[in-house]
């Protein structure tokens, strides 16, 4: 596994456990349950597929799971853009959030694009 491999898994974990922190933070009423239910997913989702992701048997399998991973990282974008028009918790609690939410998703946005070129670019040159 690369460093940069292991970073980014670090790093996805890390943003699990601050999306946890943050959700532990909610008021308590029905909207903001079902928003940490979704948010707890979506994030805690981005560092287990992409952890799956490292250990793909084949390039298609990679290719699939770094797209769930986009998927997740987008999610969780949207439910912290909630959370922050909601006024549910303060900016300043978010946002760094937030960022790190739109920093990920950019990160295995273009992990996957240059993994599908790639998955193209490959078949054919060893034909």
């Amino acid at each position: 596994m690369s460093q940069q491999s292991e970073t980014l898994k670090e790093r996805t974990m890390l943003f699990s456990l601050n999306v946890l922190r943050l959700i532990d933070r909610f008021p308590r009423s029905v909207g903001a349950d079902v928003i940490a239910r979704q948010l707890a997913k979506s994030a805690t989702s981005v560092a287990a597929n992409y952890r799956s992701a490292c250990t793909a048997r084949s390039r298609r399998d990679f290719v699939a799971k770094l797209a769930i991973v986009v998927e997740e990282a987008d999610e969780s974008v949207y439910w912290l853009d909630l959370i922050i028009r909601d006024g549910m918790l303060t900016t300043t609690e978010v946002q760094p959030l937030f960022g790190e939410a739109n920093e990920l998703r950019a990160i295995f946005s273009r992990s996957l694009s240059t993994a599908r070129l790639n998955s193209r670019v490959v078949p054919e040159i060893t034909r």
